[in-house]
């Protein structure tokens, strides 16, 4: 079975910074696009960074210049360095990954459990 495991999230004050991780295991062919969402309390699930594997990236405007996106293709891992983050940054930060399990089977969206981020003094 494969799994998306996120770490990394926490309480920060308003400028901090914080470094998540997301970690695929169990069978896995290939692995396409991975990214990073977020939804915070009352609000619909976005799209904060996604990176193809070919190192195409795109990232919501609001957190363009403070957030980075990077992957580990070797450690199956995607990883999201944030920095000055502000109230408005506050939710729970989801991992995203497009995965092939067996040749001619299609990609699988798949998602990880969530980890929490509150920007708060």
């Amino acid at each position: 079975q494969v799994q998306l495991v996120e770490s990394g999230g926490g309480l920060v004050e308003p400028g901090g910074s914080l470094r998540l991780s997301c970690a695929a295991s169990g069978v896995i062919l290939r692995i396409n696009t991975m990214g990073w969402y977020r939804q915070a309390p009352g609000k619909e699930r976005e799209m904060v960074a996604r990176i193809s594997t070919t190192g195409l990236i795109n990232y919501l405007d609001s957190v363009k210049g403070r957030f980075t996106i990077s992957r580990d293709n070797a450690r199956r891992t995607v990883y999201l360095q944030m920095n000055s983050l502000q109230p408005d940054d506050t939710g729970v930060y989801y991992c995203n990954a497009d995965i092939q399990t067996r040749t001619y089977h299609p990609y699988v969206t798949t998602w990880g459990q969530g980890t929490p981020v509150t920007v708060s003094s």
